[in-house]
């Protein structure tokens, strides 16, 4: 959550960070703010609501220098006022502080600081940050310190903080200089030609470098415009990695497309071609990966699959599940990362588990990975950020490749997600007893999924329509069975995400057992009745929805007319293989929800209250 970028050079800084800004707004959007250094002097502009009024208060009151912090922020302590906005500045109003992250321990340090004789401005843990290092840095002024004193004291200031941080720190006595360190928070190190960045996010400054370093936990930088020291919080040298971003600025546009999540749904053809792109032996049937760092005995070993995930990734580990169960034959639980991390539950030393993520960052799941390692289990990870932090920490792993996800809600991570999870059930199948007979049959049928993606998306339109006839919908529930039931969980979730219409996923034949009671007029629900083992079942299911007066939304397969007869609305999608049907059925829903909070006048890259990788707990 929220965004920092920081930058020092030889052009003018504000213009600079304001883009990277509006880059990562994405990340938190209740308020902005920058400090720019000029000589001897900190600049500081700052204001609620987002980057444009940002952008507007420095058109007022310009402010011009060559290095600076700036921050868009989602709000933890405090509400998103002026006040609380970042940067904050210590006592002493020299040093300025942005910060990702949050210090558990503030309420005591503030306490220690205002008995010390500190005033405070804001409700926020950074300023508490601010000041501790403010201190800390008048100590080192006072024993007479030389060198990179404002490195050494935010070294030293950190030690003191429990909590997590990604931060950057500049001082009006050290204009040439910033610094930055990470604890559980991103922060990445963008190396330029006589310029160098710091951010949160590489979207931020791919348009300027795509040589990167990414930090790891305890790491402390200290940055000038052509030059850079790293080292730990025990100021031990560490030796820089330094990486390339695959991905260029334009794939980070909205490329003509009205919202991110629009062209972000669209992209989802090619999205699902790159995760299995250069993946499968054909011959075999054997899809492989380059980065599992399991050998095939390692694989046919595991007992059982524990999959940790949040949110939207969630609703894929279960599609997971029934995956693995189904290819593999593999017992396998689905876990809430937030539980997961404080649950003792009861793991046999060959279970493998797997942690899966969009943006590698996921504050939850790179806690549970690393519980999981602790008691000694093999951690894989699918995720779809090169160089994240779930990613370098994970034993082994498979990188989506789907391009920069912007959009809040998350769409084509989704789908390529199931995808890669087909694949990794299928390797751990074919190592065990799936025959290559069947194998090739759900290879060939994943094949065709871009070009029947491809055909729902011509839909739009007509789902639109659907969409407008509803818009005036309190509640929406999401019906489905089988491998259709995290779909509906996943439709729910997307339609309460971005059109704010309260929304609930069950398993069809759940909804005897309670939901049925919400059944109205005005409880649009949407029945997911693809042609599978189940498809009586869940027409049973419409038929009772129909007896009570429910208006019915039907994602049916093609050519099936049945469904047509009783259905108020029908959405066709392409027939295939039953275990795939998600890949497929999900896109309307998609579709769905975008339109629903298009017309409803909701901000649907930026949902209210929500925001893309959540750091903090």
């Amino acid at each position: 959550m929220c965004g920092i970028v920081g930058y020092v050079g030889k052009r003018q800084a504000s213009s600079l960070l304001v883009e990277g800004l509006r880059r990562l707004e994405y990340r938190g959007y209740d308020s902005a703010g920058l400090c720019i250094l000029r000589e001897h002097d900190l600049l500081l502009r700052k204001c609620s609501g987002r980057v444009d009024r940002l952008a507007e208060l420095l058109e007022r009151e310009p402010a011009e220098g060559l290095a600076g912090i700036s921050h868009t922020r989602w709000a933890t302590h405090g509400a998103p006022t002026d006040a609380n906005a970042h940067p904050h500045l210590d006592q002493s109003g020299k040093i300025a502080v942005v910060h990702n992250g949050v210090i558990e321990n503030y309420s005591q340090l503030r306490q220690k600081l205002i008995e010390a004789g500190h005033t405070f401005k804001s409700q926020t843990d950074t300023e508490v940050l601010a000041h501790l290092i403010g201190a800390h840095y008048e100590l080192q002024k006072a024993k007479g310190g030389v060198g990179y004193i404002l490195t050494q004291a935010v070294t030293s200031a950190l030690k003191e903080v429990v909590g997590t941080y990604g931060i950057a720190v500049i001082s009006s006595d050290h204009p040439d200089m910033m610094v930055g360190a990470r604890r559980g928070s991103p922060l990445i190190v963008g190396i330029g030609e006589n310029e160098n960045f710091l951010s949160s996010d590489v979207n931020a400054i791919v348009a300027h470098t795509r040589q990167v370093i990414y930090l790891n936990d305890h790491d402390v930088v200290t940055i000038f415009a052509d030059s850079y020291l790293h080292a730990n919080i025990g100021s031990v040298s560490v030796k820089p990695q330094i990486s390339h971003v695959e991905f260029s600025a334009e794939a980070a546009e909205k490329g003509g497309y009205e919202h991110y999540m629009l062209k972000e749904i669209f992209e989802q053809p090619t999205a699902i071609m790159n995760a299995v792109r250069g993946r499968i032996d054909q011959e075999n049937a054997m899809p492989h990966f380059g980065g599992l760092n399991m050998s095939l005995a390692d694989l046919r070993d595991i007992d059982q699959v524990v999959i940790s995930a949040c949110g939207t990734s969630w609703h894929a580990g279960l599609v997971g599940e029934y995956l693995i169960e189904e290819l593999a034959r593999i017992p396998t639980e689905v876990e809430y990362s937030s539980e997961f991390r404080y649950r003792n539950s009861p793991i046999d030393k060959n279970t493998l588990i797997l942690a899966i993520t969009q943006s590698g960052e996921t504050l939850d799941t790179l806690a549970g990975l690393r519980e999981a390692k602790r008691r000694g289990h093999k951690v894989l990870s699918i995720c779809n950020v090169v160089g994240s932090t779930i990613a370098r920490e994970s034993d082994g792993g498979i990188y989506l490749h789907a391009g920069p996800e912007i959009g809040v809600a998350s769409t084509k991570a989704f789908t390529s997600q199931i995808t890669v999870l087909t694949l990794l059930a299928l390797l751990m199948g074919r190592v065990r007893s799936l025959s290559a007979v069947y194998a090739k049959e759900v290879l060939r049928a994943l094949g065709q999924i871009p070009d029947q993606l491809g055909q729902i998306l011509k839909e739009s339109e007509q789902i639109r329509r659907i969409a407008e006839r509803y818009s005036s919908a309190r509640d929406f529930l999401f019906l489905g069975r089988g491998y259709n039931f995290p779909t509906a969980l996943e439709g729910a979730l997307k339609m309460k995400e971005i059109s704010y219409i309260h929304a609930e996923g069950y398993p069809a034949a759940e909804m005897k057992h309670g939901p049925i009671a919400l059944i109205e007029e005005e409880t649009p629900v949407v029945l997911l009745v693809t042609r599978d083992p189940l498809y009586e079942k869940t027409m049973s299911n419409m038929e009772e929805i129909k007896a009570r007066g429910g208006r019915v939304i039907a994602i049916a397969s093609e050519g099936d007319n049945e469904v047509a007869k009783k259905a108020d609305e029908v959405i066709y999608i392409p027939q295939t293989l039953e275990l795939l049907q998600p890949l497929l059925a999900v896109v309307p829903l998609q579709l769905m929800a975008y339109h629903m909070a298009v017309i409803r006048g909701c901000d649907v890259d930026k949902p209210r209250n929500l925001a893309k990788s959540v750091t903090v707990e």
